[in-house]
């Protein structure tokens, strides 16, 4: 935990980390967020450009008032965080609550209360601020829930920076206001509360990224769980809620998470294009963790297996485990899946279902493996059937065709990603993949396989690659040649 300290010439500076056992005490600032451009950041501390923005005066007054209560040090999260380092990013929010909780004093800053001088004359029993509070963006926003209840002693001031009450000598207007019970602002464990009641305190807040509406409430249930921004609200809560049965259930996570591998898939070492086609099946599978499926179909060579490797690459921290299945025919398809079962039991040698069977009898593996899939809370894999080129159609006669039904998973859970020629498998959402449309794409693919550069000005790469009509295998294995034999592109053609 990094924080800010007091220096002799009433500055501040940011401290080192501090190791959980050596945090000193501090106070934190609970707050609204202005503009991303108002507020200043860790970047603006380290470059010395704070004082140039509005979200300044709050860091002062955190700092002021820290300093009258007798602390040296205090924490405010638009700059004691560097949100460009990812890993931080995460631990930060997976420990703000234990920080608010641990904090000596927590100030709740609110900028659209004043506290204008009382008229001795006025005999309403209405505080002169009371309606400006109870109306706060303050008790709208997501991340102020856990910063409310966390802390033992929070204290409120208005614009002004007037002390305006704590918890505890507003807590009749804070109950009304937000519907949590007095308990819980209290302290009282919040296990004592039953998930749907504490998940209703925060069903009218809102925060500004969509993701945000699952992770600010993690600590409320104490859970933690991986950050992964560009999931959706839908899918995040989802997680969310799968975490907080895990945890009321006893049943941990780390229970169904298989290391990422593609060891035995052949892949090009760099992937060029295709971005549109990647968002197409990231929106597909995401979801609440029911069954989704997403069918890449297309010509032989124009590149599906490597789109499925780039998506299971860049989105592999979405599932618990991703299998690859070689679906060429019903032998190939048998053998990946006593891989699988290997890889399951690889990380759990006792395994349910899998631990007893007989691994040479591939029928009952496949059943194990299903059975497996299916158990509950088992929701976040993703199954690759790659080359299901000879699909059991009415259209198809050929007596080797193969039934993928019979291979997909028994439960209406989990991800399922197919690569095939036929446009007719209709499992899911259909994503077409074309050729290349952009010359441009298919002279990075001969340049990254060839180990050439400057091919963009080389009219010859381009002739060649017009010739490969933006097939990516063809245009991949061109390139193989050319890094291997010194020719230049005009003999190739």
């Amino acid at each position: 935990m990094r924080l800010l300290e007091h220096n002799n010439d009433s500055e501040f500076s940011l401290t080192q980390d501090f190791v959980s056992s050596k945090i000193p005490e501090y106070a934190i600032l609970s707050h609204t967020w202005g503009a991303d451009t108002e507020e200043v950041t860790y970047r603006d501390l380290i470059d010395g450009t704070r004082k140039n923005k509005v979200g300044y005066e709050k860091i002062r007054f955190c700092g002021e008032q820290a300093r009258r209560d007798g602390l040296h040090y205090f924490w405010i999260d638009t700059c004691c965080i560097d949100k460009s380092n990812n890993n931080e990013l995460a631990e930060a929010i997976n420990s703000m609550f234990r920080w608010y909780r641990n904090a000596a004093k927590c100030y709740v800053y609110l900028p659209d209360v004043s506290s204008p001088v009382i008229d001795i004359g006025d005999m309403s029993d209405q505080l002169p601020w009371e309606m400006a509070f109870r109306t706060s963006r303050w008790f709208t926003r997501g991340w102020t829930l856990q910063e409310l209840i966390a802390p033992t002693s929070v204290e409120f001031f208005s614009k002004n920076r007037e002390l305006l009450g704590d918890k505890k000598s507003l807590e009749r207007h804070i109950c009304e206001i937000t519907r949590i019970p007095s308990k819980a602002l209290r302290g009282s464990p919040l296990a004592e509360f039953s998930a749907t009641e504490r998940m209703s305190w925060a069903e009218t807040r809102q925060t500004t990224r969509e993701e945000d509406m699952a992770y600010s409430l993690l600590g409320i249930f104490g859970v933690h769980m991986p950050l992964i921004y560009g999931e959706g609200r839908a899918n995040a809560v989802g997680r969310l809620r799968e975490a907080i049965e895990r945890k009321e259930k006893g049943i941990k996570y780390e229970n169904f998470s298989i290391p990422f591998s593609l060891s035995m898939i052949s892949e090009i070492e760099h992937f060029v294009a295709r971005e549109d086609e990647l968002r197409d099946i990231h929106k597909a599978l995401r979801g609440d963790g029911s069954r989704r499926s997403v069918v890449l179909h297309g010509l032989g060579g124009i590149g599906k297996t490597q789109l499925a490797i780039a998506y299971a690459k860049r989105h592999k921290d979405n599932y618990s485990a991703i299998f690859w299945l070689n679906i060429k025919d019903e032998d190939s398809l048998k053998q990946s899946f006593a891989n699988v079962a290997k890889q399951i039991l690889r990380e759990y040698p006792s395994a349910r279902w899998l631990s007893s069977v007989n691994m040479k009898t591939l029928d009952e593996v496949i059943d194990a493996v299903k059975a497996w899939q299916g158990l509950p809370y088992n929701t976040r894999w993703l199954m690759i059937y790659d080359n299901y080129d000879n699909p059991r159609l009415a259209s198809n006669k050929d007596p080797a065709a193969v039934d993928i039904t019979k291979y997909l998973p028994k439960a209406y859970q989990g991800s399922v990603l197919i690569t095939t020629r036929s446009s007719q498998v209709q499992i899911g959402h259909l994503i077409q993949v074309t050729k290349l449309g952009d010359l441009r794409d298919s002279l990075k693919i001969l340049s990254n396989a060839s180990r050439r550069e400057g091919l963009m000005d080389d009219a010859d790469a381009a002739k060649l690659a017009k010739e490969l009509d933006g097939f990516p295998l063809a245009l991949a294995t061109a390139g193989a040649y050319l890094k291997q034999a010194a020719i230049a592109f005009s003999d190739y053609l």
